[in-house]
């Protein structure tokens, strides 16, 4: 094993996240060393790694984009390419990429209250050769999904399918849908997104069926919205972009919460527009009305409403069923019909994990995530000089992980201003009740809830999901919060808190 070198800070992660925490540590920090971990061959992260037809943006990029880097697009809903196009700028423009190991996968990292610092366990390039970093803090911007696979469940029958079966977390480049019959199982961002892509343009598919369990909610939205291009036509670029980004922001907080406390409304508003879009032809019940309330899961989005536009054209169809199992040429159904199909497209979801899989130990304790709690929805109980930014579940995900950074930034420049080498989150003393980490009831969150970390019921241990709230919380409050014990050199660190149950209580699974 090859020791790589000591740095004050290693960001694990080179996709939005990642080269955004890059920004705020150069440009807070300038005179401290930084590298940035990157397990794939390039640069991206989700924006590299997913291929599929028509990949985009469920998110605006005035809000998904960076503050300090307005977004140069035409359109606010953009496309895959784009997205990684601008990530890789960015890095260019402000000579992150300097700071870039490719090929570098994490897999360990080991805190030493000792030597107040972390040893950081890679794996190098295909042949998986061993490298360590050591460093002082260490900043997760990895996502909250497995790279390696996504989420199929196991259909009778399966293996006799004589067709294509893939997933679209690796699609198949020399795939090709042209003239072919495509069952598309899911009714998720991904499925809808596929829908449009497969069924319309010069290599369309010969039929598009999206075979779902149970309906989702599917807003519309204009790719390039009125409101954010006016005020760049109107306003100068960087004054344009934040005005922009502000409007977006309102807009977006304004309708989640109107849906929490007036989801009638809401629901009513989603399937008039629903309607709207599919016609007089095709009726919203039962392949459009959810059975839960909006925002019980994340809302799916069709931009310029094309999902809807090829229904109605009859380029595609949904279907409301179960499998009960496939055949050598299609799908079998629990009502007893038959779904012809060339290729079968299992957009079932990810597999959510934390920290893509890196294995943390603090001074030779290997650390449970599920006992731990998040402090500001970042850091972690009982685990020293370290963060993770982890985005909102009802908004842009990388609007939390830019505060996440910046905070994260703020707090390396105020333990090297009072020569502090340790930070740790230790739990309140006093009683404190503790619930999931996220209330999201979609089934890629309830599979994953016993292996992720807890909440509690007030704050600085509560996340969560207002932006407001939260910039106020990382922007302005004084970073040594109370729940934060620092350490200079030779000080002698506080018996950690009480932990949570070995046996946490059992959580709903899907």
């Amino acid at each position: 094993m090859s020791q790589q070198g000591h740095v004050d800070v290693i960001i694990v992660g080179a996709g939005l996240s990642g080269v955004g925490a890059a920004w705020h540590l150069q440009a807070r920090n300038p005179g401290h060393t930084y590298l940035v971990l990157e397990g794939r061959a390039a640069m991206g992260g989700t924006w590299d790694l997913f291929r599929y037809p028509g990949i985009r943006s469920d998110s605006d990029m005035y809000t998904l984009g960076y503050a300090f880097r307005p977004w140069p697009g035409a359109r606010d809903i953009a496309d895959g390419p784009a997205i990684r196009a601008y990530v890789e700028d960015t890095a260019r423009e402000f000579g992150i990429d300097r700071h870039v190991r490719f090929g570098h996968r994490v897999v360990r990292a080991e805190w030493s209250s000792a030597e107040a610092r972390w040893t950081v366990h890679c794996e190098v390039g295909d042949a998986r050769t061993p490298a360590t970093f050591t460093c002082g803090f260490l900043l997760a911007c990895t996502g909250y999904y497995r790279y390696d696979r996504g989420h199929t469940p196991a259909w009778p029958g399966m293996e006799t399918f004589a067709g294509r079966l893939v997933h679209p977390q690796h699609w198949p480049a020399d795939l090709d849908c042209a003239g072919k019959r495509v069952v598309i199982i899911g009714s998720g961002a991904t499925a809808v997104t596929l829908v449009p892509s497969l069924a319309e343009g010069a290599h369309a598919a010969a039929s598009v069926t999206m075979l779902q369990r149970s309906p989702t909610y599917i807003a519309i939205r204009p790719s390039r919205d009125p409101v954010s291009h006016a005020l760049r036509t109107l306003l100068p670029g960087r004054l344009a972009h934040g005005a922009a980004r502000w409007f977006n922001i309102a807009r977006g907080a304004f309708y989640y919460r109107l849906a929490r406390v007036a989801p009638v409304v809401v629901r009513r508003a989603l399937t008039k527009e629903v309607a709207a879009a599919l016609g007089d032809a095709h009726p919203v019940d039962p392949h459009f009305v959810p059975r839960y309330d909006p925002w019980d899961q994340r809302l799916c989005l069709a931009p310029d409403g094309d999902f809807f536009r090829a229904i109605r054209d009859g380029k595609a169809r949904v279907v409301t069923d179960t499998i009960e199992t496939f055949t050598p040429t299609g799908i079998r159904l629990a009502s007893g019909a038959h779904l012809d199909a060339d290729v079968v497209v299992t957009a079932t979801g990810l597999e959510l994990e934390l920290l893509h899989g890196v294995a943390l130990v603090v001074d030779g304790e290997p650390v449970a995530l599920p006992r731990t709690l998040v402090v500001k929805g970042a850091m972690l109980s009982d685990v020293p000089n370290f963060a993770a930014a982890v985005g909102y579940t009802n908004m842009s995900w990388t609007l939390k992980c830019d505060l996440i950074a910046g905070h994260a930034s703020r707090l390396v420049r105020h333990m090297a201003d009072h020569g502090y080498v340790q930070v740790t989150p230790r739990r309140p003393r006093t009683p404190m009740a503790e619930t999931p980490v996220l209330d999201l009831t979609s089934g890629y969150v309830q599979r994953a809830l016993g292996g992720l970390p807890r909440q509690g019921d007030r704050a600085p241990w509560r996340l969560e999901q207002s932006y407001l709230k939260d910039l106020a919380r990382f922007r302005i409050a004084r970073v040594d919060d109370p729940a934060l014990e620092f350490r200079r050199a030779g000080e002698r660190a506080t018996t950690p808190g009480p932990h949570t149950p070995a046996d946490p209580p059992a959580l709903l699974h899907a």
